[in-house]
């Protein structure tokens, strides 16, 4: 968490700087949870378990899955364009509800 506090922080200096000068460019991060990446590789593993483990490592997300390369590729895409031209110092959670609170549900049968 330490690392992504760096980066927003240095995101919204960044953004001051800029906009300070009146320099035409903007300056926003994105921070992403669990995305399938070949770095879970190692922690998945190939097996019969994979499934399961893959579960139980987004569990309390509350889409409850990882997050795709495309979808972080996606969200890059829209702040470079125009779409975006009046966003800057932002930092945009991409963790599939994280941050919005828990994935636990009450048990139906309960």
């Amino acid at each position: 968490m330490a690392s992504k506090a760096a980066v927003l922080n240095h995101t919204r200096s960044v953004a001051l700087y800029c906009a300070e000068r009146d320099l035409n460019i903007r300056c926003n991060s994105i921070s992403p949870a669990a995305i399938l990446t070949p770095m879970w590789e190692p922690m998945l593993g190939t097996g019969p378990d994979r499934a399961a483990r893959m579960a139980a490592i987004v569990a309390d997300t509350p889409l409850r899955r990882f997050g795709q390369p495309e979808e972080v590729a996606a969200l890059a895409v829209l702040l470079a364009s125009d779409a975006a031209g009046y966003m800057t110092g932002a930092d945009l959670a991409l963790d599939g509800g994280l941050l919005a609170g828990t994935a636990a549900r009450p048990d139906p049968a309960g």
